[in-house]
């Protein structure tokens, strides 16, 4: 009661009163305050978050939003950009020995003089290829700790297998009667049966673009053939040159199956592409030793190898460049998606023409390098499209996250 008659005594009378006792009077005032109420008052006042008190930390998280945008507008890193360069040099270089020497244990004898023979056994090299790849994807399993066991019925792998093997086996035995361009160039329309055999099984649409690339190969491909010579120089008879272009139709149908059917196999069973690889190529190295065996050139292949060592060491270095090639499609697709692959196979495809015509002196007319320029237009252009719908989607994407991110600020 004293302190509350002197503070209105000083409050009445400003003059007599001193500034002593009214300074003496804050810290009783204060003082008598329990902590206890202080902490509940505390706990009344409203909150506010970090973010709020704090403006600067508003300038410090915009400065990391800008830097981290910065950052990826300003280019790949120089990581990425080796290993870009890699696959480049692993997908070319690979596939472009294969191709040499495809053509060369193919369509050139082995030996000289009255010892001179040609590699006739196009299942062998087959079952060789398959071999080295299966023994290939069993170790990397093995390192990786993967699932070895099968993961669909081995009738599904039967299946890709054996179309696998008809396609390939095609495709060597049409270099014993066309050109090795002419077998590139046809490899080339490739996406006609996979098209086909995509609506067939899997019930695919394809828009307007798809079909004016494919016309557009088909056209390079029909100038090839119309305007030059696409008989192989060891070919004998008029009609070689028909059961060639017979034999890659064959291998086009064929591996248009394996493609789509692989690709159903991968959405179906949900399995890791080396063990797809492993049992694919174990059940296409059964089929293929069954052929060899059932037909006798078992015994006869091998006698050959014996008599001519030097094509064991081509059979042996295209098989391994068969597997090389294979990893490193798979890692490039798993790395930077199937545009990028694309591109690569089609810089490949033109680089093994120009070297087969430079090296195993295959001429090309005019027309037949028209048709060549068209067929590989169509395809990088198909590549330029797939990177536009990429970009659109990606743009689509952007605005509605951003939306909500607003919404929920809001």
């Amino acid at each position: 009661m004293r302190s509350i008659f002197v503070n209105d005594e000083a409050s009445t009378t400003p003059r007599r009163a001193s500034t002593r006792p009214l300074l003496s009077l804050v810290p009783r005032r204060f003082s008598v305050v329990p902590a206890t109420t202080l902490n509940r008052r505390a706990q009344l006042l409203p909150q506010h978050s970090s973010s709020s008190a704090t403006p600067d930390s508003h300038l410090s998280h915009g400065k990391l939003l800008v830097e981290s945008k910065t950052m990826a507008s300003a280019g790949p890193s120089n990581s990425t950009i080796l290993k870009v360069l890699g696959c480049v040099t692993g997908v070319v270089g690979a596939l472009l020995v294969y191709g040499i020497l495809q053509e060369r244990i193919m369509t050139r004898p082995y030996g000289e003089g009255e010892d001179a023979e040609r590699f006739t056994f196009s299942v062998f090299l087959v079952m060789n290829n398959r071999c080295v790849s299966m023994l290939v994807a069993a170790l990397v399993l093995a390192l990786k700790k993967g699932l070895v066991s099968p993961v669909a019925p081995i009738y599904s792998y039967a299946a890709v297998s054996a179309s696998n093997v008809v396609a390939t086996t095609c495709q060597y035995e049409a270099l014993k009667y066309v050109s090795f361009p002419v077998q590139t160039l046809g490899k080339c329309a490739k996406m006609i049966p996979v098209m086909i055999w995509g609506y067939a099984i899997n019930g695919k649409t394809y828009k307007l673009a798809d079909y004016l690339i494919a016309c557009g190969v088909m056209a390079g491909c029909t100038l090839f053939a119309m305007y030059g010579e696409t008989t192989s120089s060891t070919a004998e008879g008029p009609s070689t040159g028909m059961y060639g272009i017979a034999l890659m139709l064959g291998y086009l149908g064929f591996d248009g199956f394996t493609s789509t059917f692989q690709d159903k196999l991968f959405k179906g069973y949900n399995m890791e592409t080396y063990n797809q690889m492993l049992w694919v190529n174990f059940c296409s190295a059964v089929i293929s030793s069954f052929w060899l065996f059932s037909d006798s050139s078992m015994g006869t292949a091998i006698q050959f190898i014996k008599d001519h060592p030097e094509a064991l060491n081509d059979v042996l270095i295209l098989s391994a460049a068969s597997t090389c090639g294979q990893l490193c499609i798979l890692y490039t697709i798993r790395e930077f998606g199937a545009l990028l692959f694309a591109t690569i196979m089609t810089t490949r495809q033109f680089l093994s023409i120009l070297l087969s015509c430079i090296i195993f002196m295959h001429p090309l007319t005019g027309m037949q390098w028209l048709g060549t320029f068209l067929v590989f237009a169509s395809l990088y252009y198909q590549a330029f499209v797939k990177s536009a719908a990429k970009k659109e989607e990606k743009e689509e994407v952007l605005p509605s996250t951003n939306g909500a991110t607003d919404a929920k600020a809001a």
